[in-house]
């Protein structure tokens, strides 16, 4: 199981703290048992020194019983300078003759110890040297064991059992155990509201750039007005804080430089559009006039004046678009009426299927009306202009569906088409402005000539609305969806 890392810099920097002192505290502890385990078996091979052999040789004389000698002026079973529990064995070659252990209470006397094989096996193999030897008897416990050479070639074993000292260092271990674990939780806590108050200033500039990043930046005029607080530039948060107040005033300094930019070439735009209707019109009108004319007129100045006529009103509807667009842009509002979204449909498509009447049109309307408040003429506008894409680039015998349905509150409004779909390199700036895709990608497709305009309108009419516009196109399958909030029922 692995086991969850912490993500904040405070958590990684109080779980370093508190993982560092873990490990400190455990050398400590460690080098603390080791020690005092090694001090008191020293200790105890230091008494099995001083106790010699006393009580092993006097297991050496005939092979009584040991508490048979208990009391003995000469020694020989002598028990009452013996630690209880001080064990005694005398082993000749690989045989123990005699085992004994001092009684558990003062003046109890000695007691034969009876051996199991392996006890015998381990009494034989500890070495002769008057050293300590730690072994583990299974007709006692554990024991301390010095071996030597008695008189009569035989080896006398004395020790001491290590209970004592086992009991000691499992004792400090607890204790270790204890203080270091309420150590650990005092330091975590206490470091935890170290770290937090020492990385103050860092949050405040994390707070910051959170409040910055959820400011509309991608256009109007912004002001990036929060800043980090001024923190000691001699330290790493004060100079992080300097450096993220100088780049949000170059943000800031870029984007009113944008903004300013956009608002000339937006009032550029409105201004020409607006400029260019009269000539236009007027370029128009005496086209118009011209084709009036009584009199015989060469068959190709009829051509020409019918090609100026005709550019003349592709011009005047650019200069519209342009100037609907310049509007939009500046934010001016539409018309809040309710508006029958259902009507609009039945008559943009009753326009469509008189201008494409090679397709076949579909209509899917719910059972209730649809009304969305809004400006009627641009909500046509909207339908007028998908209906206009999907027959330009789709070919004849195409089938192309509009529905209309009410979803939680919103109005959603799809044009489907079965045509070859929008190209992928175009698919990411189809509601870019003159933005035009390949009408020639299909067989039959109408080689009419757009704008460039129209579905930049949809988008910029959809949000002037409160919606959004989606496409979703592939080969065989095209999709153009507009949702608009619509009124409540």
């Amino acid at each position: 199981m692995r086991l969850p890392r912490p993500h904040t810099l405070r958590a990684r920097l109080t779980a370093g703290l508190v993982v560092l002192l873990a490990v400190s505290c455990a050398a400590v502890g460690v080098a603390a048992v080791v020690e005092l385990n090694g001090f008191l078996t020293g200790r105890l091979d230091q008494q099995l020194r001083e106790t010699g052999v006393r009580f092993p040789a006097s297991l050496e004389h005939g092979g009584a019983r040991p508490s048979d000698h208990d009391g003995d002026e000469d020694g020989d079973g002598d028990t009452r300078r013996q630690t209880v529990g001080t064990f005694g064995a005398r082993v000749v070659g690989d045989t123990v003759t005699n085992a004994a252990v001092v009684g558990s209470t003062p003046g109890a006397g000695a007691r034969t110890v009876p051996l199991g094989a392996a006890d015998e096996r381990t009494l034989a193999a500890v070495p002769p040297d008057g050293k300590g030897h730690t072994v583990h008897l299974a007709a006692l416990d554990d024991y301390r064991l010095m071996a030597v050479r008695g008189r009569d070639g035989d080896v006398l074993v004395t020790g001491l059992p290590t209970e004592p000292v086992e009991a000691t260092v499992h004792r400090l271990e607890l204790v270790a155990a204890i203080v270091f674990g309420a150590a650990l939780a005092v330091a975590g806590f206490a470091g935890a509201l170290w770290v937090r108050w020492s990385l103050r200033p860092l949050s405040r500039v994390a707070a910051t750039a959170t409040r910055v990043s959820r400011l509309p930046l991608s256009s109007g005029e912004v002001e990036l007005w929060p800043r980090a607080p001024e923190a000691d530039p001699r330290s790493e948060v004060g100079r992080v804080a300097d450096a993220f107040n100088t780049m949000l005033g170059h943000v800031e300094d870029a984007l009113t430089k944008r903004h300013a930019s956009e608002e000339r070439l937006r009032s550029f735009a409105a201004d020409a559009s607006h400029e260019l209707r009269t000539p236009v019109a007027s370029i128009r009108g005496h086209a118009e006039l011209a084709l009036l004319h009584p009199g015989p007129v060469p068959q190709k100045v009829v051509r020409a004046l019918e090609r100026i006529e005709a550019e003349a009103s592709r011009m005047g509807e650019m200069v519209d678009d342009l100037l609907l667009l310049a509007r939009l842009d500046a934010g001016r509002p539409l018309e809040r009426l309710p508006v029958d979204l259902t009507r609009l449909v039945l008559d943009a498509v009753t326009d469509a299927q008189a201008a494409g009447p090679g397709h076949r049109w579909t209509l899917e309307l719910s059972e209730e009306p649809v009304t969305v408040p809004g400006d009627a003429h641009r909500l046509h506008q909207v339908l007028a202009n998908l209906l206009a894409n999907a027959r330009l680039h789709t070919p004849a015998g195409s089938t192309i569906t509009l529905s209309l349905e009410r979803v939680d509150g919103t109005a959603v409004l799809t044009v489907h088409d079965d045509g070859p779909g929008v190209a992928p390199d175009v698919r990411p700036r189809v509601f870019e402005r003159f933005s035009h895709g390949d009408r020639r990608r299909a067989e039959g497709v109408e080689s009419g000539t757009g704008t460039g305009l129209g579905l930049s309108i949809v988008a910029a009419v959809a949000e002037a609305h409160g919606g959004s516009v989606d496409l979703d196109s592939r080969p065989g399958s095209t999709t153009f969806t507009v949702r608009i909030p619509a009124d409540d029922v």
